[in-house]
């Protein structure tokens, strides 16, 4: 039974070193974060996109005749 107690030692062990771990890479993506400035550093570089007021009315349009048309197939059925 002393292997059995040896092994459960190293498993504490370990567990204590990769909390140890996560703390520090916790502190490594917190710092990430603080430098680019962003809530969430993987939307770094990622620009909302700009769209023309004629694409803006094309698409406006297209979503009411969807709506149109889910709203007319209700009513039929």
């Amino acid at each position: 039974m002393d292997i059995v107690k040896a092994l459960r030692a190293e498993e504490s062990k370990f567990l204590q070193q990769l909390d140890a771990a996560q703390q520090q890479l916790n502190t490594v993506r917190a710092a990430i974060k603080l430098f680019l400035g962003e809530k969430n550093s993987r939307k770094a570089g990622h620009k909302k996109p700009h769209f023309s007021a004629s694409a803006r009315a094309r698409m406006s349009k297209a979503q009411k005749a969807r709506w149109a048309k889910i709203k007319a197939a209700k009513k039929n059925a």
